[in-house]
């Protein structure tokens, strides 16, 4: 409890000077609240992060491990930031004034530093006023970066069209209510500029009975942000991570503008989209095309445009940025029963044909093969060998059936095993399981078996 005091002085004794012109600027242009959302939900979600974020914030924002210091804490966001970048190209060209962006979701600032380079303004908004707080200090040395502590689901301190792009991580899988989760994308689109783009991630995973919590937040399907795309007028660009926790979607907003013809569309290209390969297995995760496509439509996206390999509908994950030379990629995950040899490739839009049908190699998967993938403390994700909590975590891919899983210390069976399947696709599981009671500190040997097939032994340290 002192650790929480100690952290809650301190984040109520920070503060921060900042360009106050833009916060009044934009309150100028505040519009109505048109969602219908429960206050008291709002009110929990405000609530808990903000003890959150007294307790240990960086913990709670990157799932690393406890007591991060901030150099270490921002080093967690290097590879999502480069991910968030490779979207910036599909902006229009910057050539209509300085580009802003929004983050739903700030926390402590961990993106809002690294993507601030890419903007000449960048808004950040978390319902916690104590990680809003920590953020304005954090980013004292970024005089154009502002974290807004906001009061619901609403963007209202922002006016239409004032984004180029928004974006989310880690958010909305806290959020509790629907109800909540659908206001923010709504406000999203309202805030986009024509042209703009939202890259944000849900969790996709089945939806159950169980009670939504903070943590645990709602879960949103597939098929709901294809009908969202299509009834609020927004172009679905990517949609990956289907049925798992890290779902992941890309919006534009079209301009409104006729867009004339490039030239004939022609699919120049087809590969694996994993690799390089010209080959593509009939199943399994690497069953995924991945097509150039020269002079695509603009207008196409996950709604419009429509894969047939062999004939039969495949799924559309991801539809490209147009390079300089005039070509997108277009990755298609392979319908179900696909024959194997070569089988046509053919596009259509909106029910017309769009190009020429090329064809691609379809073979026979190799043999699923379980893997342990990952292995750590389960509090501390990123102490792979040195276990504080008690408790392991650990993932396995390619795995059908996960009844035959085993995990021992010193060959004694290990405590409450949980499991859990996070990604249908790669048929990755993850793991929480105890150490066994009775285990004295110091180190041990932990044996993880599927059936027969031993998958680790290795050496812990059990503090």
């Amino acid at each position: 409890m002192g650790n929480l005091t100690h952290a809650r002085r301190a984040a109520d004794a920070m503060t921060r000077s900042y360009d106050s012109g833009v916060e009044s600027r934009l309150r100028e242009t505040m519009v109505a609240d048109t969602g219908a959302v429960d206050p008291g939900v709002e009110k929990r979600m405000r609530a808990e992060w903000n003890e959150r974020a007294q307790e240990d914030a960086h913990y709670y924002v990157a799932f690393g491990r406890r007591d991060q210091d901030d150099e270490e804490f921002y080093a967690t966001a290097k590879a999502l930031v480069g991910e968030l970048a490779a979207e910036l190209k599909r902006l229009p060209a910057a050539d209509s004034g300085p580009r802003r962006a929004l983050e739903i979701g700030c926390g402590p600032g961990r993106l809002l530093r690294p993507m601030s380079r890419y903007f000449a303004e960048i808004h950040g908004v978390d319902v916690s006023d104590a990680m809003v707080t920590l953020a304005k200090e954090k980013l004292r040395d970024v005089p154009h970066a502002f974290p807004h502590a906001i009061g619901g689901s609403d963007l209202r301190l922002f006016p239409d069209a004032y984004f180029d792009f928004v974006y989310s991580y880690a958010v909305f899988q806290h959020i509790p209510s629907g109800e909540v989760v659908f206001s923010y994308l709504r406000e999203t689109v309202r805030v986009l500029k024509p042209g703009g783009v939202a890259r944000l991630q849900l969790n996709g995973l089945p939806k159950s009975s169980r009670a939504y919590t903070t943590w645990e937040g709602v879960r949103i399907s597939a098929d709901e942000m294809h009908s969202f795309a299509r009834e609020h007028g927004v172009q679905l660009l990517a949609l990956t991570g289907i049925e798992s926790q890290y779902m992941w979607m890309t919006w534009r907003k079209p301009t409104g503008g006729a867009v004339s013809a490039a030239g004939a569309c022609r699919i120049r290209a087809v590969s694996n989209a994993f690799s390089s390969e010209q080959a593509v297995p009939a199943n399994g995760r690497l069953a995924c095309i991945a097509a150039s496509v020269e002079n695509l439509p603009e207008t196409c996206d996950l709604n419009t445009l429509t894969a047939l390999v062999d004939g039969k509908p495949g799924r559309i994950c991801y539809v490209g940025p147009c390079g300089s030379n005039g070509f997108s990629q277009v990755n298609i995950f392979l319908p179900p029963g696909v024959r194997t040899g070569m089988v046509p490739l053919q596009f259509e839009l909106h029910g017309e044909s769009l190009c020429p049908a090329k064809s691609v190699r379809v073979i026979q998967p190799g043999p699923a093969v379980p893997r342990l993938t990952a292995i750590s403390d389960a509090i501390n994700l990123m102490s792979p060998q040195r276990i504080e909590s008690g408790l392991i975590k650990i993932s396995i891919e390619e795995v059908d059936d996960i009844a035959g899983f085993q995990a021992t210390v010193d060959g004694v069976t290990a405590d409450h095993v949980e499991t859990f399947r996070a990604d249908p696709l790669t048929e990755r599981w993850e793991i929480n399981f105890g150490i066994p009671k009775g285990t004295a500190p110091g180190g041990h040997v932990l044996e993880i078996r599927l059936g027969e097939r031993l998958l680790t032994r290795m050496g812990i340290e059990v503090i």
